[in-house]
This record gives C-alpha cells, sequence and structure tokens, in this order.
C-alpha cells in the first residue's frame, strides 16, 4: 500500500516551501509559460475533442496570479476549488456562511468558459470544531442544512459535486467521524439525496484516494455503491483522486474504472498528480510522462470516464512537497510553470502530435553528429561534435514543445544556467520543459535558443572529433548549420 496522508488545507504561506523546489540543481527565475501557438493543441481542445475535459485545482491567492490563470485558462476546461467549498470555509460558525472564496473561483471559471467540480460537502477533515461538538441527534440536520445551503447557492453553476469526500479506511471499512457516530452508514445516502434535491441537474460523487486499482478499499466501495444505486439513490458518480508515486500506477486501473463504469457510474480522475523522489532526473520525468499518459489513455478507454483533473496547475503551487518530505515534481509543469515532458505525454495521448522521431543532428560543416561524451548521462555535460554512429547518445529527438531531447527523453540539449551570452555551453540536464531547453530548427538551417536567440555553434568552426558546442552569435556560417534526422 502506498503511504498516503490527506491533503492539508493549503494557503499562500504553506505554499512557499514548493516555491523553492527546483528540478534538478538549476536555479529558479519566474516566468510565464509558452502554450502552444496553435490553440488547437492545447490540452483542452484535445480533450474537448474526445468528448473529454481536462482538469486542474485552484486555491488560496493562485486565482489572483496572473501567470497561473493564464496558464489554467488556456489548458484546462475544468476547475475544482481545493479549499474554498469546503465545509470550515463556507460554515465557519452553524448557520453563518461564507461564499465568497468559492465564488471567485467560479468566477474565475466563468471568465475563462471552464466548468467547476464542487469540492466537498461532506468530509471527516476541515470540519469546523462546532460540528464535531454537536450533539449526536443535531449532527443530521446540520449536515443536511449545510448541503442545501450550499448546493442551492452554487446551483447551476457546478458541472458536479464532491458529495462525500474520503469516507473509508484503507481496510475498505467506513471511517467513523462526526457522520457515521451519529447516523450510521445512513449518512451517505442521506447526504447525496440531499444534495440531489438541491441541485437535481449536477452529477453527484463518492470521492477517495487509494482506490485506482482493485484492492480491499475499492472493493468496499464498489459494494457501497451497488447497495446505494439498489436503494434508487442518485449517486452519479465515482471520483478517483490518483494521488500517485511514479512508477506506481495501478495495472488494475482500468479493470477497476469499467466495473464501476458497469454500475452505469460515472468515473473521474479526480486529483491527479505523480511524486518524485527529489532531485528529479531524467528518467523519474520520463517515467511521470509515461505514468500520466497510462491515466489519460485509461481514462479514453472508458466511455463513462468525463476527464481527467490534475491536482494544482505547476510544481510551484503543489501539496505534495509540503507534505511528503524529499518529493515533488508532480505535474506537468516545473516550478516556472513550463511543460514537462507528462504535458508532451498527456498531449499525444489525448491525439496531439507525437514528438518528432528521434534520429542524429548532424553538423554541416564538420560532417559529423551532436553527440554526448563517451554516453554520460551526468547533468550538465557539455556536447560536443563527433563521428557519426548511429549510438543511443547521438540520437535527438525534436518534441513540438521545442525540446530536443537525448535517451529516449530522459535528458534535454540545455544552455548552461540558463545563459543567454554568446559562450554559453551547451549541455545535457533533466528535461523540465523550460525556455532554455527549448529549441528552434529555422529554415536557414540554424538552431536558435529560444530564450536567447542565439544559434547552437560548433567552437572556433572546429571539424575534429570532440568540438564542443556553445551558444554564439548567429552569421549563417557552417559551424551554425544543422539538420535533423
Amino acid at each position: 500500500m502506498r503511504p498516503f496522508t490527506r491533503k492539508p488545507r493549503r494557503s499562500p504561506r504553506s505554499r512557499r516551501g514548493a516555491l523553492v523546489v527546483a528540478i534538478g540543481l538549476a536555479p529558479v527565475f519566474a516566468a510565464v509559460a509558452a502554450p502552444p501557438a496553435d490553440a488547437a493543441s492545447t490540452l483542452r481542445s484535445l480533450a474537448e475533442a474526445q468528448n473529454r475535459y481536462i482538469g486542474t485545482e485552484i486555491t488560496g491567492n493562485m486565482v489572483n496570479n496572473a501567470t497561473i490563470t493564464s496558464l489554467a485558462g488556456t489548458q484546462f476546461d475544468m476547475v475544482t476549488p481545493g479549499n474554498e467549498m469546503k465545509w470550515d470555509t463556507t460554515e465557519p460558525g452553524n448557520g453563518s456562511y461564507n461564499f465568497g472564496p468559492g465564488d471567485n473561483v467560479v468566477s474565475f471559471a466563468q471568465a475563462h468558459n471552464m466548468r467547476v467540480r464542487g469540492h466537498n460537502l461532506v468530509w471527516h477533515a476541515q470540519l469546523p470544531g462546532w460540528v464535531n461538538s454537536l450533539p449526536r441527534n443535531q449532527v443530521q440536520g446540520a449536515m443536511e442544512a449545510h448541503i442545501t445551503t450550499e448546493v442551492n447557492h452554487y446551483k447551476g453553476k457546478i458541472y458536479a459535486w464532491d458529495v462525500i469526500n474520503e469516507p473509508f479506511n484503507e481496510d475498505g471499512s467506513l471511517r467513523q467521524d462526526a457522520f457515521t457516530n451519529a447516523m450510521g452508514t445512513g449518512y451517505l445516502a442521506d447526504a447525496i439525496r440531499t444534495a440531489h434535491n438541491a441541485d437535481p441537474n449536477a452529477v453527484l460523487y463518492i470521492n477517495d484516494y487509494n482506490i485506482e486499482g482493485e484492492n480491499a478499499k475499492s472493493n468496499g466501495l464498489y459494494s457501497l455503491a451497488q447497495s446505494l444505486l439498489s436503494q434508487g439513490v442518485p449517486l452519479g458518480g465515482i471520483g478517483l483522486e490518483s494521488h500517485f508515486i511514479v512508477g506506481q500506477v495501478p495495472s488494475s486501473m482500468l479493470a477497476n474504472m469499467q466495473r464501476f463504469a458497469a454500475l452505469g457510474l460515472d468515473v473521474a480522475v479526480t486529483e491527479l498528480d505523480d511524486r518524485i523522489q527529489l532531485p528529479a532526473s531524467g528518467s523519474s520525468l520520463q517515467q511521470q510522462a509515461n505514468d500520466y499518459a497510462t491515466v489519460v489513455k485509461d481514462c479514453l478507454a472508458v466511455t463513462r470516464c468525463p476527464g481527467v483533473s490534475q491536482w494544482g496547475v505547476g510544481d510551484a503551487d503543489s501539496w505534495i512537497p509540503g507534505t511528503f518530505p524529499g518529493y515533488g515534481a508532480a505535474s506537468m509543469y516545473d516550478n516556472n510553470y513550463q511543460p514537462k515532458p507528462a504535458y508532451n505525454a498527456t498531449a499525444t495521448a489525448l491525439g496531439g502530435p507525437p514528438a518528432t522521431s528521434g534520429g542524429p543532428v548532424h553538423a554541416v560543416g564538420a560532417g559529423k553528429c551532436l553527440d554526448v561524451p563517451n554516453s554520460t548521462t551526468t547533468a550538465g555535460t557539455q556536447v560536443q561534435i563527433r563521428d557519426c554512429s548511429g549510438g543511443s547518445n547521438q540520437t535527438f529527438t525534436h518534441s513540438s514543445s521545442g525540446a530536443l531531447s537525448v535517451y529516449n527523453g530522459g535528458d534535454c540539449l540545455d544552455a548552461s544556467s540558463r545563459g543567454t551570452s554568446a559562450g554559453t555551453k551547451v549541455i545535457i540536464w533533466p528535461c523540465n520543459g523550460q525556455a532554455n531547453q527549448q529549441w528552434t530548427v529555422n529554415a536557414d538551417g540554424t538552431v536558435t535558443g529560444a530564450q536567447s536567440r542565439l544559434c547552437l555553434d560548433v567552437t572556433g568552426g572546429s571539424t575534429a572529433n570532440g568540438a564542443l558546442v556553445e551558444l554564439w552569435t548567429c552569421t549563417g556560417r557552417s559551424n551554425q548549420q544543422w539538420t535533423l534526422g
């Protein structure tokens, strides 16, 4: 069983730690993500072409961050508020409601033509103290009033509600909390019926973690779902949170989704992230890309999977580093909101164009190939030219996002230390999607750095094996001429 603790309430202050977690050893800098130039290749457009959505989570001051909102509004078409609709925010005092924070998220979504997933109505955590202090005979009334008031407030603005959040223990038994203590198992049906009465058009979910594959916990939920449906309870869907450790997406996830769908339920991936032990290596980022692609493909294979939502927009706002020390880099975008290999894999899984096939990068003037010395994978190694061998250390892939990657996407061609001056070393570094790893192949045969606008150059115009490659002011000379493939 994967180690897991619940997602804590996050604030701008609690996210601060995440902001200093960098991929590898590269320093952090502020940058606005560069979405694909072709709007048809955005994640949301690709998902919509598959009759699916692709979502994200926004909470706290994220809604006021122009970098985050621009990226989220461009790439995603569903938003989940991280904390703004939970009980301790919406009803901090008995009968005293505060919908302002949630309204801000809804307004953002409406301005960007995004749907909203309501999260959540009944959860054992983030409950205000007054709920836990109620006499048992008053809990049901308080729960029904809370659900009715909140769902009525957002009626017509919410696509789906996580009515019940994380109700199960790992062995498949129900948690003991204020609601089970007062109402037993009956609280689940009562909560869902109450939400349905307030908004009959919203899809009503039970949402939980560690239920992605077939195991004791998902078996318990499956039995509960069968029971609720047999009672005519208007349960509409199951939410698979999908907080994974890289390389540990369950092999039974597709089969598990299919069995819930066979009950007539929607099965959504609601909080996807895929945490990596830091510093993230090229191979772990590639495995993360594979994991994201697997989850998306599983969803596409299940007719009743309406979509996939990532928890957070980028690594900088992720809850992972603050909860799992030593782990991070869990999303499709890095700390600077630049796309990572997981972004490209997700786009391709959704039907976008795959990365260009790998092949050699020929140095025209020298008649040699771009080469990683001695086939090393050591980050920071300066690349060179050498007689063409066809080896993996000379096989580069130019992706749709502009990366030139080697070793099956594990490492990328990189302007050292994000240098933008003539003479900057061109090195290999774990792929992270940042601007200093994006390259434009021009019609005149030059290859320019997206950040520096300088040309890929063989130092001194050398034609010798081992001549080093750097950035230099574009001159059009043969030592700056390259062909791919």
